[in-house]
């Protein structure tokens, strides 16, 4: 990632940090004096993600630390841990507010509506400011992409909590509170999972998910002079950072002509697959075995 196009990323982050910070304390207070614990629910899932963007701006910082003889990738895995790390303290807030949900199914408590629905509002208002500044910076970065789902997650969070206000407000039924705190843990465990999910796939160098191994490989066999390609491994370093190795069987009679096969071949990684950092071995048959 180009450095300008870091600073950027990191200076959303911390815009958002200070917006989920200052809401996140808003909500706790208010949740205490209310009662709603669905609004203490979003303010957890608050404290969630100003730890999850405080991990996602110190991994931008690792990020841009240099390759060393020791770790010749340099940091991009940081990225991959700070999602990894986001993905797994989510899935404990939503079992903790699931608990509690339960809990106030079995025993309700009485809740103050008007100060309920002022601070949920409040809180959607600034969620969406979060939403704003991340978005579209999330499609090319996993790690933005785990603090822009917490910042959704409470967005849709804070939303349930108005609606649950409303419902109380008008019917004088306070399960609503429980019910849409549990269905505030669904939806943190949903986009936690995914992001679990990716960064697993990412440190455990699976193919990228847009990536098709089976076409790869026939686009590689199909360039002039390559009689076959064998070891073909393709992988994630970090979030847009792919890579590729190969060994590519070319016939004794081309390898005169190697250099420009290995163009074609990068040319053609490159311009349909979008794989820049890519190491190819030119063999023969007769170094193969066959």
């Amino acid at each position: 990632m180009p450095p300008r196009e870091r600073a950027r990323e990191k200076r959303s982050l911390l815009w958002t940090l200070a917006v989920t910070a200052t809401i996140m304390v808003l909500e706790a207070v208010g949740g205490w004096l209310s009662g709603s614990l669905a609004l203490q629910a979003d303010a957890g899932h608050m404290l969630t993600d100003s730890s999850s963007l405080v991990l996602s701006i110190l991994a931008l910082s690792f990020a841009s630390r240099p390759a060393d003889l020791r770790r010749t990738y340099g940091y991009y895995r940081a990225e991959i841990l700070a999602a990894l790390a986001n993905g797994a303290a989510l899935l404990a807030v939503a079992a903790l507010i699931f608990w509690e949900g339960i809990g106030r199914l079995r025993s309700p408590e009485e809740i103050h509506v008007g100060t309920m629905l002022g601070v949920a509002a409040i809180g959607l208002l600034a969620n969406v400011v979060g939403i704003v500044l991340l978005r579209e910076r999330s499609r090319s970065s996993l790690n933005v992409r785990g603090a822009y789902l917490h910042v959704l997650g409470d967005a849709l969070s804070s939303v349930g909590v108005v609606v649950a206000g409303l419902v109380i407000w008008l019917t004088g039924w306070v399960y609503a509170d429980a019910i849409v705190s549990i269905a505030i843990a669904a939806v943190i465990v949903w986009g936690a999972v995914r992001l679990v999910r990716e960064a697993i796939d990412v440190l455990l160098e699976a193919v990228p998910s847009h990536l098709d191994l089976a076409e790869i490989l026939h686009a590689m066999e199909r360039t002039e002079g390559v009689c076959r390609v064998h070891d073909l491994h393709v992988w994630t370093i970090s979030s847009g950072m792919h890579a590729l190795s190969a060994h590519v069987v070319v016939d004794s009679t081309e390898l005169g002509r190697s250099d420009a096969i290995l163009r074609n071949l990068q040319d053609t990684l490159s311009s349909r697959f979008g794989l820049d950092h890519v190491t190819l071995q030119i063999e023969t048959p007769a170094h193969c075995g066959e």
